[in-house]
């Protein structure tokens, strides 16, 4: 149970985090204006403090493996929300970004 509720949260990070950057990004670079950029700035908040409910109490650690975790949920939004395609070696870096999530978080200690 630890671990899935440990990968719900990294889901629920990724998602406020790269969802809080793309909607300022939309804001600036698009110029949808500062209603967009508010949101960012406050789903980028939720962000910080979804990562403290994670089981772990180190914060390297959690940052660390959540690197892991916003590379490769950065690459999926691009496609969901951007139509980007990513070629094999994004994959194959998203891959290895996870695996690396995987040995820092769930390694036994």
């Amino acid at each position: 149970m630890t671990v899935t509720k440990s990968l719900v949260l990294f889901a629920l990070a990724a998602l406020f985090e790269i969802g809080g950057a793309w909607l300022v990004w939309q804001g600036v670079r698009e110029h949808r204006g500062w209603i967009w950029i508010g949101a960012g700035v406050i789903a980028l908040g939720a962000y910080g403090f979804v990562a403290t409910l994670q089981p772990d109490a180190n914060f390297g650690r959690i940052l660390a493996a959540y690197g892991g975790v916003f590379v490769a949920g950065s690459l999926l939004w691009g496609v969901v929300m951007d139509g980007f395609r990513p070629d094999r070696w994004d994959i194959a870096g998203a891959l290895v970004c996870l695996i690396g999530v995987g040995l820092i978080m769930y390694s036994p200690r």
